[in-house]
């Protein structure tokens, strides 16, 4: 073999030593990056044991106070004000004049119209004396008579007038913040105050058409206010005769007590309406459920797995739930992890206090 064939051979030699080397490298690389398959551990969960117990079915809705009586205090007339009567923020009594305009020349008017209608009145009395004597004709006798008729009509007409320029609460209630001041000129169009009925309010909510059929009049209902827990009662006494076509909700109408008048007006309201008593209702926490696209699901304990469950809920509270189908007393609903479980995860339970 001469010198050239010795260095080719050389060659090759150390080419495959280098990649073999670069490849068992790799290799080793690979399975030490490789992550080691975790075995099949059984997740850690906490469960309850599902128990039938008494519960009352209601539905719980969004609604509004509104009061008794409302009305946004205006003139009939026009004129400059004289005379406020009221305070802003205080109760007055249906009657009570609120403000006063100036009616110096209706006043003028009326004594002028008083003042025609005696004359009128002295013309168709001696036109009366004159007609049972032949002196003058019946239609002269109209004449006079229609004139007297015409002046006390205008007469009234003025003293209406004037009754307008006092302006009275319609009912009793609470006034608001007023908009005028004594000399400002107000037309119909100005909006002076509002006054409010509180004593009593109305809480308005709407119920799904679903539920249409089951609200009643005089049905009681539970309701309470924002950023306050007390609970409150009142008394259906109204509901709207049709479904509404865009949302496809029933408007109804309750009647609550206010004479405190810790409830405001316009103040929004959480409505608890009963549908009806579940004898055997289910309750859970409220964490073992898991919302999905078409529904809910628990997951309960089925020879050491877990088994996913579609149910149907009914009422609900800060903690608990009413599951009205797909699990039965007896059945041991995990509460913890759920997020995290599939269907046939092998978990290791320890039931919650």
């Amino acid at each position: 073999m001469n010198k050239k064939s010795i260095i080719y051979l050389l060659l090759a030699c150390a080419v495959f030593g280098g990649g073999y080397f670069l490849l068992t490298a790799k290799k080793d690389k690979e399975g030490t990056d490789k992550p080691k398959e975790k075995k099949d551990v059984p997740v850690p969960a906490q469960a309850i044991i599902a128990k039938s117990s008494v519960a009352d079915r209601s539905i719980n809705l969004s609604g509004s106070i509104d009061a008794e009586e409302q009305v946004e205090v205006r003139s009939e007339v026009s004129g400059r004000i004289t005379k406020i009567y009221f305070a802003e923020g205080q109760r007055v009594r249906q009657g009570e004049p609120l403000i006063k305009i100036d009616d110096i020349e209706l006043q003028a008017q009326l004594r002028q119209s008083q003042t025609t209608n005696q004359l009128n009145a002295e013309n168709e009395r001696r036109a009366k004396l004159l007609l049972q004597k032949g002196a003058i004709s019946q239609e002269e006798f109209d004449i006079a008579s229609a004139a007297l008729k015409t002046s006390a009509a205008q007469i009234q007409l003025i003293q209406a007038q004037i009754s307008k320029t006092t302006i009275r609460a319609p009912f009793s209630g609470m006034i608001g913040l007023r908009n005028i001041s004594v000399g400002a000129i107000v037309s119909p169009t100005t909006l002076i105050t509002n006054l409010v009925k509180d004593n009593l309010v109305k809480i308005t909510f709407a119920v799904p058409e679903k539920y249409s059929s089951i609200v009643k009049v005089n049905m009681p209902i539970e309701f309470s206010v924002a950023n306050d827990p007390t609970v409150m009662k009142a008394n259906i006494y109204a509901i709207e005769p049709q479904v509404s076509l865009n949302t496809r909700t029933l408007t109804v109408r309750a009647r609550a007590n206010n004479e405190q008048g810790k409830l405001k007006v316009g103040s929004f309201v959480n409505v608890s309406v009963p549908i009806e008593v579940e004898n055997d209702a289910i309750s859970i926490p409220t964490e073992a459920i898991v919302p999905v696209q078409d529904g809910k699901k628990v997951f309960v304990l089925q020879h050491g797995l877990a088994k996913e469950v579609k149910v149907e809920t009914g009422a609900r509270t800060d903690k608990d739930i009413v599951i009205l189908s797909g699990i039965s007393a007896g059945d041991t609903v995990l509460t913890t992890g759920v997020l995290s479980l599939k269907d046939g995860s092998k978990v290791k339970v320890s039931l919650a206090n």
